[in-house]
């Protein structure tokens, strides 16, 4: 197991919003957290990711305990996140943004007009930005790139730091069906052999990407299994998907 969560608890001034979650991540999986809105999935990125501290129990990354380090500690152990709403830097181009995760993840400090006589920062960079199909957009600032690439950018952005694990917070959120589409091709494509989880709200995409899920409700884990399994559940139809068919939930 990459990732462990045993007996997390989560309160906010009283109100519980997770609730003694236990959770396993296998290497090399991808492992989707579903659940309705409120339901913990925000909180529990957050916890594992150190953005919050939980009011009780333990996260093991990678054989060791990383319940109450800060971010950029969890950061450099190798667990990165992509979040629900863009988060690039805007003024910088595609090739600066990428660029920039590289060298946060060597600790590389020079000033701005050497950093490309650094062959293997540039050379890394540019990999990349040919794996996430930005060759042609490499100059443009990122405010000027579409949503999906935009997206697309963040993800590697993530991937740039080399991570062991990374976290994808809804990246479809605000997709056409079709931007969706080929935005779940290019992930598997650019996560291949990586661990990863992802919080998402569509089941087309989560039941396309997954190799397990576990559905929480009410800030506790409701269940666990493979998607079958999930679709088949009776308490994860009560609970969340209803009475529709999981895929068009």
């Amino acid at each position: 197991m990459i990732l462990e969560l045993v007996g997390v608890y989560k309160d906010f001034k009283g109100l519980q919003v997770l609730n003694d979650v236990n959770l396993a991540i296998e290497e090399g999986e991808c492992h989707a957290i579903i659940g309705p809105n409120g339901a913990g999935k925000s909180t529990l990125f957050n916890v594992i990711t150190g953005k919050y501290k939980p009011s009780k129990g333990k996260i093991r990354f990678n054989n060791e305990d990383i319940t109450n380090l800060a971010p950029h500690r969890i950061l450099r152990k190798g667990l990165a996140r992509s979040f629900q709403i863009t988060n690039v830097f805007p003024g910088m181009t595609v090739y600066e943004n990428i660029r920039n995760a590289v060298l946060s993840r060597n600790k590389i400090h020079f000033s701005l007009r050497r950093l490309d006589r650094i062959e293997s920062v540039r050379s890394e960079t540019m990999e990349l930005i040919h794996t996430l199909t930005l060759d042609s957009i490499q100059g443009v600032p990122a405010s000027e790139l579409s949503y999906g690439q935009q997206r697309a950018l963040e993800v590697g952005i993530a991937l740039a730091t080399s991570p062991k694990l990374i976290l994808l917070d809804e990246p479809t959120a605000g997709m056409t069906r079709e931007q969706s589409r080929e935005a779940v091709s290019l992930i598997k494509k650019i996560t291949q052999g990586k661990t990863v989880m992802v919080v998402e709200h569509d089941m087309d995409v989560v039941f396309s990407m997954a190799d397990r899920i576990t559905v929480l409700s009410y800030g506790e884990v409701l269940a666990t299994g493979a998607p079958d399994e999930i679709r088949a559940n009776e308490r994860v139809k009560k609970a969340y998907l209803g009475k529709k068919d999981a895929r068009t939930a």
